[in-house]
């Protein structure tokens, strides 16, 4: 267990990273995202018979997706990423102060510290989850009072009669059976391949959302994320991939996973393991034939959050889905 003065060493560079990052806000108007538009005010005459007959009432469409809806979108997938690397890092989730906002604040279930023998896998998970959390700090201070609370997150392994959110991955995988579970907090091995359900997920996510972001200044801020997520997924995909030339087995679950991804985010193929077709050709970089990262539409990225490749809200890893407007949006198609 991590004595207190290394979790204070963690929250104390947190707070350093999210004071050194909130200098973007001065740049953005110095104030946090606003939700909806103004009210518009018509001018008439005094007299009734001068107006128009009223028109019928129509149905009002729903708003498209706005910045905020999208950086709410990534803050949800933070809270999840950061409360699994938490947990495994140091033995501690969030901050209640992180936890807090619009929409239902949830529990976390599930979450242990990793009895590390790797040192370079246990100071790649503290660097990681340092990371993380202060991502979530960063959104928060981004959004003020339109950031959501935290919705209810599942990174337990459960039981064999009931699986949570990592065992029912990786039975979807293949990687266990059905009187298996899959504990990502066992060893160093179990912790790399949670992680790597995670991270591919994250950059292709960024990816995918970058484009539908109008502020520049937020675009450049979701980049620097975008960029520390490719990052974490190297380092992920690097260390498996080197773990794998002494256990295959490693190369094989990374490919299993991967075909699960694939699986729930549609029909196309934009999802890769960490070897070639030759087992022993490395893959850290997976991307297409221009060199490129692949994108995952805000549904692609649901579907495999939720375990589901149907439109369902809710399940996996936000059991009762997510406070954000996207999810909504997602369950109708629009802007998905």
């Amino acid at each position: 267990m991590t004595d207190l003065n290394t979790k204070l060493e963690i929250f104390d560079a947190i707070a350093a990273r999210r004071n050194e990052r909130r200098g973007f806000l001065r740049f953005a108007g110095g104030s946090a995202l606003a939700i909806g538009g103004a009210s518009l005010l018509a001018a008439c005459g005094n007299d009734d018979e001068d107006l128009a007959p009223a028109p019928t009432p129509t149905p009002t469409p729903a708003a498209a997706i706005n910045d905020a809806d999208i950086l709410n979108y990534a803050l949800n997938l933070e809270y999840l990423e950061a409360q699994f690397y938490a947990f495994a890092a140091f033995g501690v989730g969030l901050n209640a102060s992180l936890l807090t906002g619009t929409g239902t604040q949830g529990a976390v279930t599930g979450g242990a510290q990793v009895p590390f023998q790797d040192a370079v896998v246990r100071e790649y998970a503290r660097e990681i989850a340092i990371d993380e959390v202060a991502h979530v700090a960063f959104l928060r201070t981004a959004l003020g009072t339109a950031a959501v609370a935290q919705p209810a997150i599942d990174i337990s392994a459960g039981t064999v009669a009931a699986p949570g959110a990592f065992t029912a991955a990786a039975r979807a995988a293949g990687v266990v059976s059905a009187s298996q579970v899959f504990n990502p907090y066992a060893d160093d091995n179990s912790f790399l391949l949670g992680a790597y359900i995670f991270e591919d997920v994250g950059v292709s996510a960024y990816k995918g959302a970058a484009a539908l972001i109008a502020n520049k200044t937020y675009l450049e801020a979701a980049a620097g994320i975008l960029a520390a997520e490719a990052y974490h997924a190297g380092l992920i995909r690097t260390i498996l991939y080197r773990k794998g030339l002494d256990a295959p087995s490693l190369r094989t679950i990374a490919g299993q996973i991967s075909d699960a991804r694939d699986s729930l985010d549609g029909s196309s193929d934009i999802d890769q393991g960490i070897t070639g077709t030759d087992a022993t050709i490395s893959n850290i970089v997976p991307t297409d034939a221009n060199g490129l990262a692949y994108s995952r539409s805000i549904a692609q990225v649901h579907n495999i959050a939720y375990l589901t490749n149907t439109a369902r809200i809710g399940g996996g890893f936000f059991p009762n889905g997510t406070n954000n407007r996207t999810d909504a949006l997602r369950s109708s198609g629009a802007n998905a």
